[in-house]
């Protein structure tokens, strides 16, 4: 990698270094104890007046990235960024001494540093530390990136995600606002007697969803193994242990496209409990997102990207087939021959792959082509084709098949199966996709022996939900790319 030529700011900064040590101290730091932040402080003296606050007598040691400075001779202010935002210091030589006034001097825009001192308002009314002890705790090397036009390409931004987080109090709030999603649908489903675990990412055989798999090599066992596409086959084989209610919430991979959607390395939310269906699945995810969004909201209505998403109403729930006759005036329970599902297709310009051979797959062409991107209010669409849905329990009429995908905005946020647990069926499945894996399809499961195998020892009936974590999180922070929501996404090379 060439290195790049300091320019003049970025010179005075590393000549500072040895100012610092003159003056005996680390420009890398030591321990510092904080007992404060800035929002805490900030609640502290909420509603309060000026005498108020100075009747409070509160001292406070806080820590922090220097985001604004002013230095006036022998009196400055800045503002430190901590973790809940920023605060401002006054310091004055009159207080912290002339030694320690000479070493706040070396500070440049951000420092990190520490400061002692009593809360205050100046005569703006602004809330402040006067500073009656400032430490030095890192230098920072390079000048940061003007607050109005220094960091504003997203593709800049993900790529360093440290400067987007000092300099962009957006990101900052989702990259905290994440974890509290995941957290509240731990706590809701702990609460219901689910067990959390944790299962293999590095599997023999592709399955558990339709994508295309990462591929790596095991040196010592010389074979192949796929990075999983999916939680789900050895999330059942817990329920055929007895383990009864289980989920993970981890990483897959999926070894595709890259676009606001989707990230090659994206967040999985699985469930399976026994003795439940399809039905059970709808009332337990519409409860855990309802939760999730008053939780991390604060409301069960949100806006996104100027939408309003109403989760507190029951969501809706329609078969696929009856959206496309909304759209299109065709109902596919009616067909059954091929070569007239071909040619409908043929008349409304969907061009279908040869391995979609069945009419069961022009149907779903049908509707992700005409139907998907008018589902704005939460509604789980149900009753799908078999040949779309290899790990699903068969319906009434054996072409379709007990599975609803959940939308909202137009997009697939959760998708869910009453859980096929016949080994027999589930033999010949596979066996359908590795015919279509024939044909080219490229996202067609593997043949699965040990989680066939495991279903012949008896799985309980079950259900099943598979979720996106980072389109949740993308849908309650009002984000229109996963790249906000993914501290550190896959990026394309410069």
């Amino acid at each position: 990698m060439e290195e790049k030529l300091l320019n003049d700011q970025e010179i005075a900064r590393r000549e500072k270094l040895a100012k610092y040590a003159e003056l005996g101290v680390d420009p890398y730091g030591q321990r510092y104890e904080v007992t404060h932040h800035a929002k805490e402080i900030r609640e502290l003296c909420k509603d309060k007046t000026a005498e108020e606050i100075d009747a409070l007598n509160l001292h406070v040691s806080v820590a922090g990235r220097i985001k604004f400075l002013r230095k006036m001779g022998k009196a400055s202010f800045f503002n430190v960024l901590d973790k809940t935002g920023p605060i401002q210091v006054y310091i004055g030589i009159d207080v912290v001494g002339e030694k320690n006034y000479e070493l706040f001097k070396l500070a440049d825009v951000g420092d990190i540093v520490g400061v002692k001192g009593r809360v205050m308002t100046t005569r703006t009314g602004e809330l402040t530390i006067r500073c009656e002890e400032f430490t030095h705790l890192t230098k920072c090397l390079h000048p940061l990136p003007e607050k109005f036009h220094g960091l504003t390409d997203i593709e800049e931004r993900s790529r360093r995600r440290y400067l987007d987080l000092i300099m962009n109090e957006e990101a900052r709030k989702v990259a905290f606002a994440r974890p509290k999603v995941i957290r509240s649908m731990q706590e809701g489903l702990d609460a219901q007697g689910f067990v959390e675990v944790e299962t293999s990412m590095l599997t023999y055989t592709n399955g558990g969803a339709a994508a295309r798999p990462f591929i790596t090599h095991h040196n010592t066992l010389d074979r192949d193994f796929f990075l999983r596409i999916a939680l789900e086959i050895n999330l059942k084989k817990l329920l055929v242990g007895g383990m009864e209610r289980v989920y993970e919430i981890n990483r897959v991979f999926r070894n595709e496209g890259m676009d606001a959607n989707h990230n090659p390395e994206f967040t999985m939310f699985e469930l399976y409990q026994a003795y439940t269906d399809l039905k059970g699945m709808g009332e337990l995810i519409e409860n855990l997102i309802r939760k999730a969004a008053k939780d991390v909201t604060g409301d069960t209505k949100i806006n996104y990207q100027g939408k309003e998403i109403d989760f507190s109403q029951p969501f809706r729930w329609v078969k696929m087939n009856d959206l496309i006759k909304e759209k299109c005036g065709i109902d596919f329970s009616q067909i059954t021959d091929f070569e007239e599902a071909k040619k409908l297709a043929e008349e409304h310009n969907i061009k279908l792959d040869k391995f979609k051979n069945t009419v069961g797959h022009v149907m779903n062409e049908f509707y992700e082509e005409f139907c998907q991107d008018d589902l704005i209010q939460p509604t789980f669409v149900y009753c799908y084709p078999i040949e779309v849905s290899p790990l699903t329990k068969k319906g009434p009429d054996p072409r379709f098949v007990e599975r609803f995908e959940l939308f909202v905005n137009g997009h697939e946020l959760a998708n869910a199966y009453t859980e096929l647990n016949d080994p027999i069926d589930q033999k010949e499945r596979f066996e359908a996709q590795l015919k279509a894996k024939e044909l080219g399809d490229e996202e067609a499961n593997e043949m699965d022996t040990d989680f066939v195998e495991a279903l012949e020892y008896g799985m309980p009936p079950a259900g099943g939900i598979g979720m996106g974590v980072d389109r949740l999180v993308m849908l309650l922070t009002d984000q229109a790319s996963i790249r906000e929501v993914v501290l550190f996404p896959t990026m394309r090379d410069k």
